[in-house]
């Protein structure tokens, strides 16, 4: 894969872009946010990891203004802030996950491969996902409704995709863990809750019927009623 590194620590920047290189990926690096945000525009990467605190541009706003270009391109934010509220703030920014520092840089693998198989999984037979006047395309990955377009990140075209592919049926929140979540997760935290949100404001609303509910104990369905 062709990946964009913003990290502005040397040791830590040159660890992940050896480590990374020896998996046979192809590394750009970027020191500071603004030479970050200029290579990620340019585009043709497969992904994006982002360090939080950077110099010129905070890594927040790199990834609020790569998503403005409405691009899918899967972003992992990595930070020292291990709070909820901060994570939290990356995931509204159009982040896919994040992983706190220190970590374990086979962690950091497995965060990529799961990123990157969910946005080139190929859609078996059929094709487009349809939900009253929402429809989801696997293979080009366009979402919309009533003939809107919807901007969405990697991990939310994810977790709409499972919803619509069980539509009419409850998922829990450990059955949306394992399938669009890594299972190492912490099943402790409330970021499908945040994901759901996000997903209602895009999908419901400013659009009838509303299609996302909750079922309190149990789960989540898409249906319409």
């Amino acid at each position: 894969m062709k990946i964009l590194l913003v990290e502005d620590e040397p040791k830590v920047a040159a660890f992940l872009h050896q480590g990374l290189s020896e998996q046979h990926h192809q590394v750009d690096l970027a020191a500071d946010g603004l030479l970050g945000l200029r290579l990620a525009k340019q585009g043709g990467y497969d992904l994006l990891i982002l360090d939080t605190l950077l110099p010129g541009l905070s890594g927040l706003e790199v990834c609020r203004q790569v998503r403005a270009q409405n691009t899918g391109v899967p972003i992992l934010m990595l930070t020292a802030l291990g709070e909820t509220d901060d994570k939290i703030r990356g995931l509204d920014a159009g982040a896919d996950d994040y992983l706190v520092k220190p970590f374990a840089f086979q962690e950091l693998l497995a965060r990529i491969r799961a990123l990157t198989r969910r946005r080139h999984d190929v859609a078996p037979a059929g094709g487009v996902l349809q939900l009253a006047d929402l429809t989801l395309d696997p293979a080009s990955k366009l979402a919309h409704r009533a003939g809107q377009p919807i901007q969405l990140t990697a991990r939310e075209f994810a977790l709409l995709e499972y919803l619509l592919r069980n539509q009419n049926r409850v998922v829990s929140r450990v059955d949306i863990l394992e399938q669009v979540w890594d299972t190492s997760f912490d099943t402790g935290s409330n970021v499908i809750d945040v994901y759901i949100n996000f997903l209602r404001k895009k999908l419901d609303k400013d659009f009838t019927p509303k299609l996302i509910h909750t079922l309190v104990g149990m789960g989540y369905v898409m249906k319409e009623e």
